[in-house]
Parts: structure tokens; sequence; C-alpha cells
């Protein structure tokens, strides 16, 4: 590359490209290098993306193999190395093709990516990209071509191999990695596509009821091998993919199953969400599987509504799926995260295809499977080992900071409201008046966060439940060298300070410290410890505590089981994982989708917003989307509830229809208010309670069994549960004649059965 390394200055590189007018710089550095004597300086201000790339673009031809490099030295931000890639039309095909990103960097590093040139494609342009604030050094910028796919293929590789069984026949295609499956039931045939091809078959063989593969990941350079193996009497076949060597950027395969008009993507983000693949309006995103702000269950999936196929990831603790468009139709591909650096070990997946069932189905299929690998413990067992979880069930989950608890729950009681779960700290005294009136008493608790001392006297506020003792060597570093950054503090300077991140391996020990002796003073029945769930598992790179991923988890496991078994507390926890379900008791986050709650709701908690943000009205309280896939799983086993920021009474506007979908799914509602709003709203909280408590009693130990849509526009839903209860909701603004000749008129509901 002419000039890669910036001794020309800018020659051969276009501008400084921002999305917002004039928040970005472009400067040559002669005072700090990598090789020669300059390199280009990027200082980015903007909250929105910026580019930085070549004038030129380079032609290529499909099947040729590339490496493009790049030494950075990022201070601030994320940058991210990528082509672009054009048609002989001139038309771009994809802006972020083979991409690889870093962080913060402690001194300088090498950014490297391969990738095979696609079908179609006739130039590549060369770029570094990011979004928001950014202060970056690059220099010493490579592409070089390195071979072409057909060199690395074994020459009589059949262009086709076949395998089958009573239902599915699996073939793969050698030329492009993919797989199509035909299930032999209903005639219909699913078939992958990739996003962006990145693996080179180089051998083949189907023998039996397997096929072996040997592959060259072209991101990396590494070998791997994968094998794909029917099941002899099921629809099923899984996937394992095995390798060694350093892995700098994740493995994009298998590909994904490309979506046909009418399918819908189905996903279990926090509580579950279905996507129509056409619709223009859902965002493409990447979910990892090892935290709660991905997807909660090791799973997703596409249906018509009844024909449709799963995935069950095996081995989530370093997995992810990404949600791209591929002919404007979305669908979804699994990546394989590194594990600190490597290929580590072998990786696995499970494809389920149903002839029927659709979204049930494939929840159901989860249910088994977690049950198998020793997931599922019901709320019935954990009662037995603790009383106290039958004061859970049912009860709402109240946050007030008013120092009157006891007036209040006296009042609350005397007004109808009679299970209630006091999540606020207390007194001793108030303490024991809140367990005689029957409250399951509770307090927020969180050994994640840890802020250095030396930052105390420049804050407003110290937060009590820091593990500050964990500052500095318990805490997370990350492969650069680098302390792990976690919540922000606005400072009296107007300046962002945050903590670190306390590492998972050590958070026990501070537990131990401080849960007992606080027991000691303050009879709590119940505790929330906040981020465990909901922050990813962690690797950490100091040498006193080195951890993985799948220690990570384990580690934030033995926390929780601390809490909960040895503490003998009933216990929840932030957004969810069901990594936890055999440990935990609730999740306060599961109803409320992550991505979709109103803007800084972890912050402004008390804030009642009177405006409704379209995120919020479409997807967070959109019934066409939602679907209660937790619930499907894990309904009698853990208790959800609406986010701290994101409760029943946040927004007035859609405060019915949350009650609403509380009915539907069986879970509690959760309030926030002070003694004012506990006055002016009384009546409604009440309502919503009365509406909702006594029905999730009757069904909270019971499973789920089923779920369906009346109408085709999905305003009328209903919901099964092993008790008998049947729960069915008018989201609509029409009148719904139920199958018993009963009127369900718009917003409300009609429950039959047990629960009635």
């Amino acid at each position: 590359m002419v000039n890669g390394g910036f001794e020309e200055g800018l020659a051969g590189w276009s501008p400084l490209w921002t999305r917002e007018a004039g928040t970005g710089t472009l400067t040559i550095d002669s005072q700090l290098a990598r090789g020669g004597k300059h390199s280009a300086h990027i200082e980015h201000r903007g909250e929105k993306d910026w580019s930085f790339q070549r004038e030129a673009r380079m032609p290529v031809e499909p099947g040729e193999l590339f490496e493009l490099s790049a030494w950075v030295k990022v201070r601030t931000g994320e940058a991210t190395l990528c082509v672009s890639t054009w048609d002989q039309q001139g038309k771009v095909r994809d802006w972020i093709y083979a991409a690889c990103s870093t962080r913060e960097t402690a001194d300088w590093k090498k950014m490297q990516t391969r990738f095979v040139i696609p079908p179609e494609v006739a130039r590549i342009q060369a770029r570094i990209i990011g979004t928001g604030p950014t202060e970056i050094w690059l220099d010493d910028v490579s592409l070089s071509k390195l071979s072409n796919v057909d060199q690395v293929r074994r020459k009589d590789l059949p262009p086709r191999l076949s395998i089958g069984n009573a239902t599915l026949t699996v073939t793969l295609d050698t030329v492009d990695a993919t797989l199509s499956v035909l299930d032999r039931r209903d005639g219909r045939t699913f078939r992958q596509q990739a996003f962006a091809q990145e693996m080179i078959v180089t051998d083949a063989t189907g023998t039996g009821d397997r096929l072996h593969l040997a592959l060259i990941h072209a991101a990396s350079g590494l070998k791997l091998e994968a094998t794909i193996r029917l099941e002899a009497d099921l629809p099923e076949f899984t996937f394992k993919l095995k390798g060694e060597g350093e892995l700098p950027a994740p493995v994009k395969f298998p590909a994904p199953f490309v979506s046909q008009p009418g399918d819908y993507l189905v996903i279990p983000l926090n509580e579950g969400i279905s996507y129509p693949v056409d619709d223009p309006s859902v965002e493409p995103t990447r979910l990892i599987a090892y935290g709660g702000h991905g997807i909660c269950m090791a799973f997703w999936g596409m249906t018509d509504g009844e024909r449709g196929q799963m995935v069950i990831i095996e081995t989530p603790d370093d997995a992810a799926i990404r949600m791209a468009r591929i002919d404007s139709r979305l669908a979804i591909g699994p990546e394989w995260d590194s594990q600190r650096g490597q290929v580590g070990y072998e990786r696995a997946l499970r494809y389920v295809f149903f002839a029927k069932g659709g979204h049930v189905a494939m929840a159901k299929r989860y249910r088994a499977y977690a049950q198998k690998i020793g997931l599922f413990k019901t709320l019935a067992e954990k009662r037995r080992e603790n009383p106290d979880v039958d004061l859970l069930v049912g009860a709402v989950n109240v946050w007030c900071w008013d120092r009157d608890a006891v007036g209040i729950v006296r009042e609350m009681q005397a007004a109808g409201i009679g299970r209630i779960l006091w999540s606020n700290a207390q007194s001793p005294e108030s303490l024991k008046a809140l367990n005689q009136l029957g409250v399951l008493t509770s307090r927020y608790d969180i050994y994640q966060d840890v802020m250095n001392p030396a930052n105390f006297n420049l804050l407003p506020w110290l937060h009590p439940d820091w593990t500050t003792k964990a500052w500095p060597k318990d805490i997370i570093i990350d492969a650069n060298g680098r302390w792990l950054r976690g919540w922000g503090i606005k400072g009296k300077d107007g300046l962002w300070y945050p903590c670190g991140v306390t590492c998972d391996m050590r958070s026990l020990d501070y537990a131990r410290q401080r849960i007992p002796a606080d027991l000691a003073t303050h009879p709590y029945h119940c505790r929330f410890i906040d981020t465990t769930t909901a922050a990813p598992w962690n690797e950490c790179y100091d040498s006193n505590h080195p951890m993985t991923r799948t220690d990570s988890r384990r580690a934030k496991m033995d926390l929780l089981r601390y809490v909960s078994e040895d503490c003998k507390l009933v216990t929840g926890c932030e957004t969810g994982h069901d990594a936890a379900v055999p440990f935990l008791h609730y999740f306060e986050g599961m109803l409320s989708l992550g991505p979709y709650r109103v803007p800084d709701s972890g912050r402004d908690m008390a804030r009642i917003w009177n405006e409704v943000p379209e995120p919020v009205a479409k997807f967070q309280l959109g019934h066409q989307y939602r679907l209660p896939l937790w619930e499907l799983v894990y309904h009698e086993c853990v208790v959800a509830q609406w986010y701290w920021g994101d409760y029943n009474n946040k927004l007035p506007s859609l405060w019915d229809k949350r009650d609403l979908f509380n009915v539907l799914y069986g879970t509690p509602p959760m309030f926030m208010f002070n003694r004012e709003l506990w006055t002016r709203n009384k009546a409604r909280f009440v309502q919503s309670y009365q509406n909702i408590c006594p029905y999730v009693r009757g069904t909270g130990y019971s499973e789920m069994t089923d779920h369906r849509f009346l109408t085709p526009d999905r305003n009328v839903q209903q919901t099964t549960f092993a008790n008998g209860t049947t729960v069915t909701v008018n989201f609509g603004e029409q009148n719904y004649r139920a199958t018993n000749g009963d009127t369900i008129a718009p917003m409300a509901f009609l429950i039959t059965g047990a629960a009635k």
C-alpha cells in the first residue's frame, strides 16, 4: 500500500469523514510513530460515526484471499479496521466487510484481518472507522494478496456432499461452505447464505450420518475442523467446530439460514421478541450469549408461525448471534469469540427443524434441553429449601425511598394490596415491623463496581456498596493491560469518573464479608444483587486472578448460590440469564427488553414519562413483536419482573398495557413511587395489583404450556398454564368474542380455569 506509513503525509488518503460536521480532526503526528517518523492522528468528538479511508478502490477478483493490517494506538473509544466492497457498476455491496475491532490500547497494537473476495465484488477500499468520541493514532497500514481459494482446495473435491435420515437431508456446498436442509415431512428446504464468506473448505467427506470439513478461517488463517452429525431418529443435527491457535477476530460460521417472506425471527432477548424478516424498522444487531444484555437463553429460531428451525448454542460462554439482512430480509448467524485470544475448546450447535408449533415448539424444545443439562429448578423445589419463597409468588415489587415504609405498607394492605416485596433498605426496627406484616423484605446490593478512592473527593456522593477494598488488586484487567471501565459517576467538576469492575473470581469473598455482618443486625428475608447476570461474563488478564468467560460465569453463579443457599435469602438479580435459574428466585428487568427502555432508565429511575418514545411504544410494549419465550421455558422456576427504571407506572399512558402483559404472562407488576405519588394514584395502584396479582399467585407454580395469537394482527393473544388456567387478552381497539361466547372489550382480559 503506497504511503501506508504516512511518511508522505496524507497522500493517497481521503479526508476524515464525520457524520456530524466539524466533530473530527485529522493530522500527521511527527512525535508519535510506530515505524518511520510519522503517523496519522485522528480525534473525533462527536457521538455518531466517522471514517478514514484510502482514496482509490483496488481492483480484485472473486475468490482472492487478502490480508489487511494496521498498527494502532487507541487512547479513547474503539476503532474498526475493514474494507468496503463494490461491484462492477460502482455500487457499494458492503460498507463494513471483514471487520476487526479494538478498544483502548496501552501501546501500539497490530490489527489484522483476512478475507475472501465475495462473488460480484470488483473493487475494495481499505478503511478504519468508529463511533463516538475517539482518539487514535494509525501507522503502517498494509493490504496484501495472499492467494486464491482454488489454490488451497483439494483438486477433486466434489461440489456437494449429502447425508440424510428419515426426516432430513443435509447437503454441504463445498464451494461456499453453506448447507441446505430438506425437511422431508413438508418439503421445505432451508438454505444458508453467508453474510460474508470467510470460511474456505479445503477438504470434505460424507460418511453415514456425518460430514467432516477441513477449513481455513480467512480472517485469521487458522486451520479448523467441523463435524455435522445427524441424529438417527430426530429432525436434528449437531455442528461442532474445533482448532488451535490465536483467534484475533470472531469466527462467523456456520452461515445463517436465509429467511422467506412471511417468516419471523424468534429471539430470547430478555423475555422474548419476534422480528418479521421483511420489517425495515428493525435495526441489525449483535447479541452475546454470555450476559443478560444479549440473549438470555442460548437459542434462536425462524418460523412462518408453524414450520421453522431453531439453533441451540450448546457452548454459549464465548458465543454471540448476529442479526443482519440478506437480500433485504433479516437472518441470524452465530459468532464464536475467542477464549482469552485463542480458539480454545470445541464449539457446538444443535439445529432443530419443526413441521409445526412455531415459537412455542422452539421454547419447549429448549426447555427439554435446559432440563437435561441441569438449568431447571422450580420455585416449588426452591420453596422447600426456603419457605420465604412463597412470599414472592404473586407479590408486587415496590421501590420506594420514603422513610415511613411501615406506614405506607399498612396503607397499601388496608387498600387491598396484600402481597408485597419491599425492595428498599430499612432500619432493623422497620424490618421487624414489615416482617410481622408478612412483607418480603429486601435490599439492594452489588459486587461489581469499585471506584478508585483517589477520586472520592471529586464525586458528589459515594456508593455505600462499592467494594472499595478491591481497588486496585482485585479489579479486572483486560487483554490490553488496562483496567476494565464500569459504571460512571459525574463528578463535581462535570467530568465523568468510571468505576473499575471487581473480578468475578474475587466477588464472593467480598459478599462473605458483607452479608452475614448485615444480617446480624438487619433481619432481611431477601436480597437483590445488581448487575451480576446483566453484565457479561468477563475475561481477566491479571496474573493473580486470571479468568476466562467460563470462569466468570462459574464465579458469578457461586456468588448467587452463596446468597440464596448459604445465606438462605430469597434472591433476585438484574435483567436475567438462565445460567442463574438454579440459584435465583426472581429477575428485575426480564420483562423490559434492554434496547427499548426509556433513555437513561438505569440512572433516572424515578422520572415519570408523559411522552412515549417511539421504540418504547413499538417494541417494548409492542404486542405485535413480543413473545413470552422466558415464561414458556421457565415460568414456574423464576419470577420475571419489569426493570426498576421501566416499571408499570413509568409511562402513565402505557400503564394499562403493561398490566395486560403481566396478566397474559403470569408475572407480577412493579411500582416505584414516593408518598405523594402513592397518595395521588392510590386507586390506580390498587387496580393494577388486583387485576394482576391474584392470577399471578394462582399460576406462579405452574408451567406456561402455550401461547397463541388468536387474530392475524396479533391483537388478541392467549396463554395457558398447566393448572388449567387460560388467559385471553385483547390489545386491540375492537371487541373480541371468545370461544365461550364472552366478549372481551378493547384493552381487557378474560381468565378461565383454576386461577379465575
